[in-house]
């Protein structure tokens, strides 16, 4: 096996937590590996918020969710700085809110993945110093085998030139949304 070079018997020199939430970029490798996780991260946040829209009678205001989510993973696995503080800083306001209006925002889900989108940011981050330090190495090929593989490494690479400027706007229209929406005062209980 390890002449084929399908297993790597050189140990890793982190824990796989520690690979999670506070993530080493030392090669293109690791830098495909943090945004691998934060376009599963925000897929995932785009999913659950399709589902508690539907639950909750407010599917059409969740579908400006949804597709902001799905379009900052998109960001993201692309290695959008933007998209990634966009949808850190836009999870981390609709727990405020939640906190506010409902007052159970921060549950150890929102921790978790306000967490791992800000191991997204830091990675991104560390991924342009460390591009500056060395020599670019050529990135990992795109896998396209299962529809898991086609949805987190081919659609983004074709997805994003073309949606960018749409991702901008609907991220600042979030962003917004957001703080007004905090800023206005709780309705009186009936």
């Amino acid at each position: 096996m390890q002449t084929l070079g399908i297993s790597d018997s050189t140990p890793r020199t982190e824990s796989r937590w520690r690979a999670l939430f506070w993530p080493t970029i030392r090669s293109e490798g690791d830098l495909d590996y943090v945004s691998r996780q934060g376009f599963w991260i925000c897929f995932v946040v785009a999913v659950v918020s399709l589902i508690f829209g539907a639950f909750t009678g407010v599917f059409f205001a969740s579908l400006f969710d949804v597709l902001f989510f799905f379009l900052a993973g998109v960001g993201i696995r692309q290695q959008s700085r933007i998209a990634g503080i966009a949808a850190f800083v836009a999870y981390f306001l609709t727990g405020v809110m939640l906190q506010k209006d409902t007052g159970s925002g921060f549950n150890i889900t929102r921790i978790t993945f306000l967490a791992l989108l800000f191991a997204n940011v830091r990675g991104n981050w560390l991924s342009a110093r460390w591009r500056r330090e060395r020599e670019l190495q050529p990135p990992p090929l795109p896998l396209s085998q299962t529809w898991g593989d086609k949805l987190a490494d081919q659609l983004p690479i074709f997805l994003w030139p073309k949606v960018r400027i749409v991702f901008y706007v609907l991220a600042a229209l979030e962003l917004i949304l957001l703080l007004v929406g905090i800023a206005m005062p709780r309705p009186p209980a009936l």
